[in-house]
């Protein structure tokens, strides 16, 4: 029960509903729950001094909690909690995700839902019972990266579980995790090239279209995506921007040749990065033209209209809707046929962007380039890029074991 000054008892608050007091006639102290300390396990608390009347600190107080307030997530009732009952909690509470890692992560749950490891109690699950579902997917025909995927999940929700204190330990400590799935192989620079001039070629057929019949609507509207398939391959292989960074591109992240990256597309949602992190790298003068000479070209076009909409990849010139991520990759698959380059994706001109840098020594350009949280991360997956310095210790154990030859004695 809580207690105004000089007045009647009141019911007590709800956990995490915050709680006020009024500590002399017109003050009001408020107390805000902002987390757990990491040494303790004991609740932080955040004092805020109001004055006011009562209707005005409870709006305080409502705005405080949702400013402030530590969501928690309730124990479940009844029997114990399973893992399928973690993770539906961890999938439904609130995470800084991304659209593309929200979007995975759920598909990955679902599937752990579903799956007879989901009837496992939560803080019964041992490492044996994990590694026998790994087997088991495996046998059934999952690939390495689904593997990772999924225990990546399933660790995921546990460590979450522990900061929610809904597990006191770790059921899973000590256990190493599967093996990660290895990088796709980067595109060899010459089919890079060969993409870039399939684009150009297809962009001047088109060209060369318009100007016969310039009343055509269908032909305009193919000039318009050659264009932008041509800016599409050579943003790919220069700046490594993900598919979904591509899709999310509006006309102004260009300021001459520095381009800004801070959303990101996954199917229809647009939100931030993988990361969370604004990118600002800077384009080489290629495409940094090709993107000016493109935009300004179609903003005073009749297919326009009196306001273009701020997307750089769309369907028509109006620019009112971007293009998803998937709208690219069909546009992308019909290049690379037409170059005769089926290995070919626009993942692997990222992959290429990276291997040149790091085979180079350009370790910490390369993890800004690509726009890694940490270079650990670039030296995790590109590791075998880098060059190889040890020439001299092959030689001076090639020189080691072998027979000495009299004339050396001498």
């Amino acid at each position: 029960m809580t207690r105004s000054y000089r007045g009647a008892p009141r019911q007590r608050a709800r956990r995490g509903d915050g709680t006020r007091r009024e500590r002399s006639p017109g003050v009001w102290e408020i107390r805000v729950v902002t987390g757990t300390s990491p040494a303790t396990g004991r609740s932080v608390q955040r004092s805020f001094t109001l004055r006011g009347d009562e209707a005005l600190a409870e709006r305080r107080q409502a705005e405080l909690v949702a400013q402030y307030g530590m969501h928690r997530v309730a124990m479940p009732a009844g029997e114990r909690m399973t893992v399928a009952v973690m993770l539906k909690r961890f999938i439904n509470a609130p995470h800084r995700w991304s659209p593309t890692t929200a979007y995975s992560h759920e598909h990955v749950a679902h599937f752990l839902i579903a799956d007879g490891i989901g009837r496992c109690i939560a803080d019964r699950l041992t490492s044996n019972t994990v590694e026998t579902a790994l087997a088991r997917w495996a046998d059934s025909g999952a690939s390495v990266s689904t593997l990772s995927a999924r225990f990546r999940v399933l660790h995921a929700a546990i460590s979450w579980a522990l900061c929610e204190r809904l597990l006191w330990t770790d059921p899973l400590v000590g256990m190493r995790a599967p093996a990660r799935p290895y990088p796709r192989k980067h595109l060899r620079p010459e089919l890079g090239r060969r993409l870039i001039v399939t684009a150009e070629e297809i962009r001047d057929k088109a060209r060369a279209a318009v100007v016969e019949r310039p009343e055509l609507r269908g032909r305009v509207l193919a000039l318009f995506r050659a264009e932008q398939n041509v800016l599409l391959v050579r943003l790919a292989a220069d700046c490594g921007a993900r598919r979904g960074e591509l899709a999310a591109l509006q006309v102004h992240d260009l300021d001459r040749r520095v381009l800004s990256i801070e959303l990101a597309a996954k199917g229809s949602m647009i939100g931030s990065t993988k990361t969370h992190q604004r990118a600002r790298l800077t384009l080489g003068a290629t495409v940094a033209r090709c993107w000016e000479e493109h935009v300004a070209a179609w903003r005073t076009h009749p297919l326009a209209g009196s306001e273009p909409g701020p997307w750089l990849f769309t369907a028509n010139p109006s620019r009112q809707r971007p293009l998803q991520p998937g709208g690219l990759t069909q546009r992308f698959d019909l290049l690379r046929r037409e170059a005769g380059v089926r290995e070919a994706s626009l993942h692997r001109l990222r992959h290429t962007v990276a291997t040149h840098l790091v085979s180079h020594g350009k370790i910490l350009k390369a993890s800004a380039r690509l726009r890694h949280r940490d270079p650990s991360t670039t030296m995790r997956n590109y590791v075998d890029a880098l060059p190889l310095d040890d020439v001299d210790v092959a030689d001076e154990l090639d020189a080691l074991f072998n027979p000495i030859v009299p004339h050396d004695i001498e």
